[in-house]
């Protein structure tokens, strides 16, 4: 599961999860005929497991790479699209990667250069997939790196912002007190770079209170929606999709 910051195990509802019965979950690629190996550890933590967020998003990466032009996703990365094999690789630092397996799947379909990022204690099993994936990832033309990042903290984002055109997340709103710093990280990555960059969000409703986090980032961001996943059974609503872009 993507999380900047481990949460409790009694607030997940179990609905969400996706089969965690096996340590390894073999995820395939359509667009590039390609299977993903992720490992899971789920006795570590919930930051060590598959959750449907992070396996929408990658759904909707692969939909991409089969037909850009009509996507969710074709208004926020149409601009990044390289043109030639001379182009520049889009540069995607992902917040929360968990396992990492939405931010490998960018750099798969996209054949970016991402940054997989979460707590310190995450990140050997984030290298591990990583490693794992990497000759897939570099035969599209990709690449993965993964760095310890702790939201708020400004020293561990200064390394990060160089050249980012992309941020990416799923499943990371979930502690109230976690909204400041998640908030501060996004001013810190967006706002007053060259460029124009976005965030993108994958984001399962599952409290009220989240609705604080939203109106927060109203407030400096524009807020869009971009895509609804229709609900799963026995859930009233479906993965929701954001793209958040500096207000201008």
């Amino acid at each position: 599961m993507a999380s900047g910051n481990l949460r409790d195990e009694d607030e997940i509802d179990d609905e969400n999860e996706v089969d965690n019965a096996s340590d390894l979950q073999m995820y395939r690629i359509h667009s590039i005929e390609s299977t993903l190996v992720i490992r899971q550890l789920p006795s570590q933590g919930i930051s060590f497991k598959l959750w449907l967020p992070a396996t929408a998003l990658v759904a909707l990466l692969d939909s991409y790479r089969r037909d850009p032009t009509n996507s969710p996703l074709t208004r926020t990365l149409s601009s990044f699209t390289c043109t030639s094999s001379d182009s520049p690789r889009l540069n995607i630092v992902e917040l929360g990667s968990g396992t990492g397996i939405a931010g490998i799947a960018a750099a798969a379909t996209l054949g970016a250069n991402v940054t997989l990022t979460d707590l310190p204690n995450v990140t050997e099993n984030l290298k591990f997939n990583a490693d794992a994936n990497a000759q897939v990832v570099a035969r599209f033309g990709g690449e993965v790196h993964v760095a310890p990042l702790r939201w708020g903290e400004a020293g561990d984002v200064e390394g990060l912002c160089r050249d980012v055109d992309l941020v990416l997340a799923s499943d990371v709103v979930y502690h109230e007190h976690l909204y400041d710093p998640l908030l501060k990280t996004l001013r810190l990555m967006l706002l007053g770079k060259e460029g124009k960059r976005v965030f993108l969000m994958a984001h399962l409703k599952r409290w009220k209170k989240e609705s604080i986090f939203f109106k927060k980032s109203r407030k400096v961001f524009d807020v869009d929606v971009v895509h609804c996943d229709d609900p799963q059974e026995g859930s009233r609503i479906g993965v929701v999709v954001y793209h958040f872009s500096p207000v201008i």
